[in-house]
């Protein structure tokens, strides 16, 4: 029985962990929070990643916790309404069939999938590897030290991981060219199971409520050339980044500013993707943002998370060598994953465009979407049909 060490235990990680202990892996799963994060925006989850939940037996529970936001409402400048549209208007999505639920519901119930066949160590992450012809040999930070004949990084657009194996994260990271900070706020304009965006040329704001609770998501988000990195260890910074950017608008912009400054679960960063030539080396993979994060600009992130977890487990059950594994796992997936990315090439800023005549062209085409597309859904979001992987005998 092969023993295998997954970093991270948000989506891809305990999809991971599932998949493996289906075909028979040993597993351990080591998180540096505490416990499983709660919490946290919505996200989405489309097309073939359907499938791999279906196949987890969660898609009930999925479907329970499924946000279903009625509407989306873009506003001017100065406040005043351009249009109410559905969602799925905007992203192509199949309503009744593609989920939207929060973060933290999703992780947790990943987690109930496999905790009770699984080696989850909370309060620690990875010191440092030795990769060698035999094993892995991991240093934990807790001190810990212990050998695992595989090891997988699922430990998100900043991988550490990737960091130890492969190199810096400027190698492969991919900037888009904005920022943005995400943070809760009183839910001061009574919002129900909808968002509402508000543009201007180069920046943009939005508030969602999940629900219709007393807290609301709010986001702040603009351009800039460069990436702002001497603020990524410096939240005072990061604040007075944002600040200065929308000094002078009006609606609720003063108010989000003022909450994103004393918000105690502000997360800033800048919007980008992770591009790799390969996935893996030695006996070392990486899988889901960690080896290819798309940017919440394409809406594909968890999906490409669950699937690609999905891919590696299987390909890991039906080669015996780790190397043919890994290599498989990156033959068949990649191109669903490069898909994916690409769609930010297609210049769609549907949601914060950058120039004042791409923002009148936005609100043009939103003034004329009355209804959902003919035929909703793209196909980048089904452009991998799942393998019926067999079960492998236990290693």
């Amino acid at each position: 029985m092969s023993r295998v060490l997954i970093s991270g235990a948000s989506i891809a990680g305990p999809t991971l962990a599932y998949w493996l202990r289906r075909h028979g892996f040993d597993v351990t799963v080591v998180e540096k929070a505490g416990a499983v994060r709660g919490g946290g925006y919505p996200i989405d989850i489309r097309g073939t990643a359907l499938e791999v939940v279906r196949r987890m037996g969660v898609l009930p529970a999925l479907r329970e916790a499924h946000i279903d936001t009625q509407r989306l409402t873009f506003l001017e400048p100065d406040g005043s309404t351009i249009t109410t549209i559905k969602p799925d208007a905007i992203v192509r999505g199949v309503e009744g069939h593609d989920l939207e639920v929060p973060r933290g519901d999703l992780t947790s119930i990943l987690y109930g999938a496999v905790r009770d066949d699984v080696e989850f160590l909370f309060g620690d992450s990875i010191g440092s590897l030795d990769d060698g012809p035999d094993g892995v040999d991991v240093t934990f930070q807790g001190g810990a030290r212990r050998r695992f004949d595989l090891v997988v990084g699922a430990d998100g657009l900043h991988s550490h991981t990737r960091s130890l194996v492969l190199g810096p994260e400027a190698d492969y990271h991919r900037y888009l060219g904005h920022c943005f900070a995400g943070f809760t706020m009183p839910n001061v304009l009574g919002l129900s199971h909808e968002g509402v965006v508000w543009s201007a040329a180069g920046r943009g704001a939005a508030l969602y409520a999940v629900g219709d609770g007393e807290q609301v998501h709010g986001f702040l988000t603009f351009d800039r050339a460069e990436a702002p990195y001497d603020a990524f260890r410096n939240p005072e910074a990061q604040r007075e980044l944002v600040a200065a950017v929308f000094a002078g608008d009006g609606w609720e912009i003063p108010r989000m500013v003022a909450a994103m400054r004393s918000a105690d679960d502000l997360f800033f960063d800048v919007v980008s993707q992770i591009r790799m030539p390969r996935w893996s080396t030695g006996r070392v993979a990486l899988v889901g943002d960690a080896a290819y994060g798309p940017s919440f600009l394409t809406g594909q992130g968890s999906s490409l998370g669950l699937v690609g977890a999905y891919m590696l487990a299987g390909a890991l059950a039906g080669h015996g060598d780790h190397e043919e594994a890994f290599a498989a796992y990156e033959r068949d997936t990649r191109p669903y994953v490069e898909a994916n990315q690409n769609l930010v090439d297609e210049g769609d800023r549907t949601l914060f465009p950058a120039t004042e005549e791409a923002l009148a062209r936005r609100n043009e085409m939103l003034r004329g979407l009355t209804a959902m597309p003919a035929e909703p859904g793209r196909p980048e979001h089904s452009a991998l049909i799942l393998p019926d992987f067999e079960a492998a005998a236990p290693r």
